[in-house]
């Protein structure tokens, strides 16, 4: 939940990937944390493909990207960085105070996993919808998938790889597809901002 902060916080898009990257690689152990009794060789692929994905793999990508299109900060975004922070602490305490009220498993009540999910998940819609950069709007659709990573990882005992894997294959075709859409962002417009995208006609 702190690394949601220090996202909606910041303008520089190297320390936006690093937080989002950060965050995917403790998604990532987290599911050997939870697994105290004995260690599932499928659980611990899962884990390792998503330290892997989410922590080095898409976030190369995204540096790479960046440098690119040569942009280094968010100048102009649509929901300012003081008030983006701002929603972003007062989600995380209704989250927390929300999740007290939900009907959890007795092994659920006093963890933060539910909190920490509607956190990310709120935290990345502010990113997708207060953001100008095309980056900017990949991190937070990152993030708000790994909000739905902690959801799913409520079901680790009982579904340990079904919704781990399904979530892991969506996020990839996901980033793909944006990929593709930021590249003809580039090339169509030699900026990365989707302001831009006004000026189409049919």
């Amino acid at each position: 939940m702190g690394l949601n902060l220090l996202a909606l916080g910041s303008s520089r898009l190297p320390s936006l990937i690093r937080a989002m990257s950060l965050q995917g690689v403790l998604l990532g152990l987290m599911p050997l944390l939870m697994e105290h009794e004995r260690l599932d060789w499928r659980v611990m692929a899962v884990a390792l493909a998503t330290m892997v994905g989410k922590g080095m793999v898409i976030p190369g990508l995204l540096r790479r990207a960046m440098r690119a299109a040569n942009i280094e900060r968010e100048i102009e975004p649509f929901i300012g960085f003081v008030p983006s922070l701002l929603l972003g602490a007062g989600g995380t305490i209704a989250a927390v105070a929300l999740a007290r009220g939900l009907p959890l498993l007795p092994e659920h009540t006093g963890t933060l996993l539910v909190p920490g999910a509607l956190a990310s998940i709120l935290t990345g819609f502010i990113l997708l919808i207060g953001r100008a950069k095309a980056i900017s709007q990949v991190c937070g659709y990152l993030i708000l998938e790994n909000g739905i990573y902690l959801f799913g990882l409520l079901l680790i005992h009982s579904t340990p790889l079904l919704v781990e894997s399904g979530i892991l294959l969506d996020v990839t075709v996901g980033v793909f597809i944006i990929g593709i859409i930021v590249d003809r962002i580039q090339r169509a417009f030699d900026s990365l901002d989707t302001r831009k995208l006004t000026t189409l006609r049919e």
